[in-house]
């Protein structure tokens, strides 16, 4: 960290404004651009809180194309950890964008 505050500490500042100052001094019209501009301050923040080792993911275009082909079907040795690489890719997908969906 170059200065304090830091990066994260100075958006989640910039949220608690949006939501906590103009949020209630806004036009009914307006509040949904100030939720969405708060939502998108979350979203920041999460992605940056994620562990970078963890967002290495396979080159998810060529999967894509070798499940299209079959070779990762059940009965394949491979269909196992293939299934459990995209559950715990989504679920590290949902934990950014919509923790809530996680339960």
């Amino acid at each position: 960290m170059l200065e304090k505050p830091g990066g994260d500490d100075l958006l989640a500042t910039a949220r608690d404004v949006v939501l906590n100052e103009l949020l209630p001094t806004l036009p009914p019209e307006r509040a949904l651009a100030a939720r969405m501009v708060a939502a998108a301050i979350a979203i920041a923040l999460r992605e940056r809180a994620v562990d970078a080792a963890a967002v290495e993911a396979p080159d998810l275009a060529a999967l894509s194309g070798e499940i299209r082909a079959g070779l990762h079907d059940p009965g394949a040795p491979t269909h196992g950890a293939v299934r459990d690489l995209l559950r715990a890719h989504a679920r590290l997908r949902a934990s950014v964008s919509a923790p809530k969906a996680l339960g």
